[in-house]
């Protein structure tokens, strides 16, 4: 019995100390910064996080943005310079163009002569290769929309072991709500951020990855027409 009561006192300074620290932010009007503040140490690796995931995520975003671009003369000039056998400058145009399709068909060009299995073999590597290139930090960018909340989750279990913590110190059993705020200010504000950082970063990589699908499709369709000038004398 004595300890149901123990948990009920216990439940209910906790709440009044939550209501009390939501009341304090509305009231006072505490800036971005000073909130930042509030969540103690951890807030520390959840912004460091958070800036990293920023830049991995505009980097890249350039990065694939330019990739998804290409001259749409860039397959019918390769296929007219390989029908009229001009090897050399059709490696040479290649050289022209800073772009992944470019340096795929590059490869397949050089490869001309050789079995069509050994060329599409050599063209599908390359084609990896940039693909890798593309995906570079993204990785990063996941491990932040996993780490990030978890992160949050464990300043809640700090803050309120600190809120508790606070509670068993004092002596004689006299309670002040207010005792509890700096624990549940670190409760509250590392979930926040941290969820706030995880959602974004989910976000972000789950559209670079839908950047980079595209540019796939698209060396997969240039590699199909490449491949398709090659068959054509054949037939």
């Amino acid at each position: 019995m004595f300890l149901t009561l123990l948990q009920i006192n216990v439940a209910n300074d906790t709440a009044q100390a939550v209501t009390q620290a939501a009341e304090q932010v509305q009231q006072s009007g505490l800036s971005f910064w000073e909130l930042s503040l509030k969540g103690g140490w951890m807030m520390v690796p959840i912004l460091l996080l958070s800036v990293l995931a920023v830049y991995i995520f505009f980097e890249r975003y350039f990065v694939i943005q330019k990739a998804s671009k290409m001259d749409s003369h860039f397959m019918e000039q390769i296929t007219h310079l390989i029908k009229d056998g001009k090897i050399g400058e059709a490696l040479s145009y290649c050289d022209g163009y800073q772009h992944p399709v470019a340096r795929m068909i590059k490869k397949g060009v050089s490869r001309i002569g050789r079995p069509l299995n050994d060329v599409n073999a050599a063209i599908e590597n390359v084609g990896k290769l940039e693909v890798a290139k593309l995906e570079k930090g993204l990785v990063t960018v996941a491990t932040t929309a996993g780490a990030a909340p978890m992160l949050g989750f464990l300043g809640t279990v700090m803050g309120m072991i600190r809120a508790f913590y606070d509670m068993a110190s004092v002596e004689g059993g006299n309670i002040n709500v207010s005792l509890l705020s700096n624990g549940i200010y670190t409760a509250m504000v590392t979930t926040v951020a941290g969820l706030i950082v995880g959602i974004l970063a989910y976000l972000a990589y789950n559209f670079l990855v839908a950047r980079v699908e595209k540019v796939v499709n698209m060396l997969e369709v240039s590699t199909m027409e490449f491949m398709d000038v090659l068959n054509a004398p054949a037939e």
